[in-house]
């Protein structure tokens, strides 16, 4: 008989990406699956959105949880808040599995970790479903502003990105004007769209794909873009590639087709394989801003909400991408090395100092 392989320690996975606990969530009076990954708490208090998605087996939502949460604890520190990093997946289709019943158990187990772990919405959850989850507990945010909460975060990430796009054109062309660019936007949903508008509103050029053909043809018509099918959008010769829908596009295969000469978008966890491709775009000479560092608009705006911030707070907050971004590029230029290794070095250094502060008292 040929041996079988045995599948990977869950005890592994986390010591390979540094995990302080991750909790299994199960309930099958409303069928909710899910888990709740906490990666590290130096700075505060794990904070991570929550994820519905289909996804084909177990392991991939726990290898999925484990890399959105270790991202969260970087995406944090870089983005100078007190706050840890931590994430959260319920396994099923948003569309037909998710219930009132299903989102307040969900809430129940968030409770259980006595504040720990703050969530809010993310692919397959919105406004609603945290609203679900206020009412049994009060560590989530993003509920809607009619209840007191910041509501879509969306308008606000997709600023954060757009500062990351200028941050990267002013390194490559020597200016951070956008008009006479072009851009391919794949994934137009919530900060898709409001990316997509930014840019038209500076003159770019936009191409927009996603899965969803019908949502292409209307985005493309309402803000002047031009539809291309997403078999075909590595094909197109543009300035700026921007990921805006889940996370792998950068790999050895699109690396080698890709056209343009910068990657910025709202996607998490980008690259297949860091290491690999962060250093395969470093060679070929293509601009990556670390999704980490251009997407935490979102995160920006759920911490304005804990901590009671103004509007104009969180924005300035959020242009502060810009001035990061461009740290990070000069950081990875001065030292050879590729835009994920020189954010990783900024995030780690923050985290090792208030190590330091919160070990004197």
């Amino acid at each position: 008989m040929p041996v079988q392989e045995q599948p990977e320690s869950i005890f592994n996975q986390l010591d390979a990406f540094g995990h302080k606990k991750v909790v299994f969530c199960s309930d099958p009076d409303t069928g909710l699956k899910a888990i709740i990954a906490i990666h590290d708490t130096t700075l505060g208090p794990a904070f991570g959105s929550t994820r519905m998605w289909s996804y084909k087996t177990e392991a991939d939502a726990l290898n999925d949880v484990l890399r959105l949460s270790k991202s969260m604890t970087y995406k944090c520190a870089i983005a100078g808040l007190n706050m840890g990093g931590g994430y959260s997946v319920i396994i099923g289709d948003s569309r037909k599995d998710k219930t009132e019943a299903l989102m307040r158990k969900f809430g129940r187990f968030i409770k259980n970790l006595n504040g720990e772990f703050i969530t809010s919405e993310d692919v397959g959850t919105n406004p609603r479903d945290m609203e679900y989850i206020r009412m049994e507990t009060q560590h989530v945010t993003g509920i809607p502003e009619s209840l007191g909460g910041s509501g879509d975060p969306s308008p606000v990430a997709a600023q954060g990105v757009f500062q990351g796009i200028k941050a990267c054109v002013k390194e490559q062309f020597g200016s951070d004007s956008l008009t006479g660019k072009s851009v391919i936007v794949q994934g137009v949903g919530h900060v898709g769209e409001h990316l997509v508008r930014l840019l038209r509103d500076e003159n770019v050029k936009v191409y927009v794909s996603d899965i969803q053909e019908e949502r292409i043809g209307q985005i493309a018509k309402r803000y002047g873009a031009e539809a291309v099918s997403n078999n075909s959008i590595f094909d197109i010769d543009a300035d700026i590639y921007a990921p805006c829908a889940l996370g792998g596009t950068i790999n050895t295969q699109t690396i080698n087709k890709l056209k343009c000469s910068i990657i910025a978008g709202s996607a998490n966890n980008q690259l297949l394989d860091e290491a690999e491709h962060g250093a395969m775009l470093l060679e070929k000479g293509i601009l990556f801003a670390p999704d980490y560092v251009i997407n935490a608009g979102g995160i920006i705006n759920c911490y304005s909400e804990l901590m009671s911030f103004s509007k104009k707070r969180t924005m300035q907050l959020t242009e502060n991408i810009y001035e990061v971004t461009r740290t990070i590029l000069k950081l990875s230029k001065s030292e050879n090395i590729s835009t994920v290794k020189a954010a990783n070095k900024i995030a780690e250094k923050r985290i090792a100092d208030i190590k330091k502060v919160k070990s004197s008292y």
